[in-house]
């Protein structure tokens, strides 16, 4: 036995993915996503400087 001989075997290479086409639900799905993003950020616009935590933040109490 050479030194050679021992250790791990390398494994096979693996073929190369292909890249896959986006079909219409691809399409239809990611369009959907853009839109709620879109969306959450409007609100996200919206409710700043409202509500109880933008006038006072978190009030702590004095008890230890």
């Amino acid at each position: 036995m050479s030194g050679r001989e021992g250790g791990k075997k390398k494994p096979l290479k693996q073929p190369k993915k292909q890249a896959k086409g986006m079909d219409e639900e691809d399409k239809a799905f990611k369009q959907k996503q853009k839109e709620k993003q879109k969306k959450l950020e409007k609100l996200k616009a919206k409710a700043v400087g409202k509500g109880p935590l933008a006038i006072d933040g978190i009030k702590k109490s004095g008890k230890k």
